[in-house]
């Protein structure tokens, strides 16, 4: 089974064509992070008109590394939610195009089962992963040049994919499902499993007992980890995106030079607006500056080594509340067997080494390849693919609607 699929949450234009929700035959991804380096944060309506104009040659060049054209193509996919609604757009009324204009089955997906399912990928092929700031991209393949975007199929009433793949038990999905490749199987996720979604947007434990089917048992009460980061590297003075940015200049120092408190929560939810203030309060004591005194005015009183022990401090404490709750909800759920990250946060490598540090026992911890860790279109097409086998029916191009806000099912 091969899907084409869009990403566009964000502010990320992304493409790719997937075999069988593991094998990666092609993967483009146009960034927009240093149109926003300058702002410290995403605009959306920039990121929307962004989208726009690098849409359709990013789905041409995903086709064409692939080597396919729209008639290899068995289904599309395409995130509907969540997002900021204007970036959403761009790319689903694409798909929805596509879908009616080529006569294929379109399946729509939630962008954070699109991050657990990284985890899935196995392919060892490297993304291609262009800056819009330094690309042309109306000068690359146009639109109408090199693929045929006009020509109309009629649309089948019921997919000949859904009718192979849909109602059938996990047994006869886990036989028709190709594990193979280089990993193996036993480099495979199985489930039940425990799923850590930690992003700029959200932060939440996720409860699997087969594929497609989730239940949320811990999430944030306040701010997601990842802006949590963003935050505190404004505050500190280090350039947007705050995750590289953080980890990075901790390289340089001490994890226990400041003491952070870890939020008292009960359960498994989490909060990390607390841990943002609590390191503003720091700051203005280690500078001996009022509370007062804006947050924007401090990174001109730090020394570069004050940055990196800030830094090494904060990343520290904001790995272990995670992997804390992790922990907690391992003894609440005992039968899981596999222990997933997920999001644009499981990039960063003190939480990867700290995940993998034997803390879980003898549950398998599973970290996507570096390059998977952010916005791409090569997870949702593994998303779309289990979906497919899971019995999911496929959505109406012509009423697919965006959903900017709205929890995984």
């Amino acid at each position: 089974m091969i899907i084409l699929a869009i990403e566009s949450s964000c502010d990320e234009t992304a493409a790719a064509v997937v075999e069988n929700g593991t094998r990666i035959l092609s993967n483009v991804v146009v960034s927009q992070v240093d149109i926003f380096a300058a702002y410290g944060g995403v605009i959306p309506e920039v990121a929307a008109r962004s989208h726009l104009e690098a849409i359709l040659p990013v789905v041409h060049k995903a086709l064409d590394d692939a080597g396919l054209t729209k008639d290899d193509i068995d289904a599309i996919a395409v995130t509907h939610t969540p997002g900021l609604m204007g970036s959403l757009l761009i790319g689903t009324l694409t798909a929805r195009m596509l879908a009616i204009l080529w006569g294929k089955p379109l399946y729509a997906t939630h962008h954070l089962k699109s991050h657990i399912y990284a985890n899935w990928l196995r392919d060892k092929s490297s993304a291609t992963i262009l800056s819009q700031s330094k690309v042309n991209l109306s000068k690359s393949n146009p639109p109408g040049e090199g693929r045929d975007f006009e020509q109309v199929q009629p649309m089948e009433s019921s997919s000949t994919i859904s009718k192979k793949w849909s109602n059938c038990s996990p047994s006869v999905i886990s036989q028709r499902c190709n594990f193979s490749g280089d990993a193996g199987d036993d480099c495979l996720p199985e489930f039940p499993l425990l799923a850590l979604v930690v992003s700029g947007g959200h932060t939440q434990i996720i409860y699997m007992s087969e594929h497609n089917q989730f239940e949320i048992i811990g999430t944030t009460r306040d701010d997601a980890v990842g802006e949590c980061f963003d935050k505190v590297a404004k505050i500190l003075g280090l350039p947007y995106p705050g995750g590289p940015s953080i980890a990075k200049c901790a390289e340089k120092g001490d994890i226990r030079k400041y003491k952070l408190p870890h939020p008292k929560v009960d359960g498994l939810d989490f909060s990390f607006s607390g841990l943002k203030t609590a390191v503003l309060r720091a700051v203005q004591n280690e500078l001996g500056l009022p509370i007062t005194t804006p947050s924007y005015e401090l990174k001109e009183h730090l020394s570069e080594q004050q940055k990196a022990d800030f830094a090494a401090s904060f990343q520290e404490t904001a790995c272990e509340i995670l992997l804390e709750k992790v922990a907690k909800a391992l003894e609440e759920h005992p039968e899981a067997r596999s222990i997933v990250l997920a999001g644009g946060v499981s990039a960063n490598q003190a939480l990867k080494e700290k995940a993998q540090d034997g803390r879980f026992g003898g549950v398998k911890v599973f970290i996507p390849e570096l390059k998977w860790t952010g916005d791409n279109a090569a997870m949702v097409g593994a998303a779309a693919y289990f979906e497919v086998v899971s019995g999911v029916k496929e959505t109406d191009p012509y009423s697919l609607s965006i959903a900017p806000r709205t929890d995984i099912a």
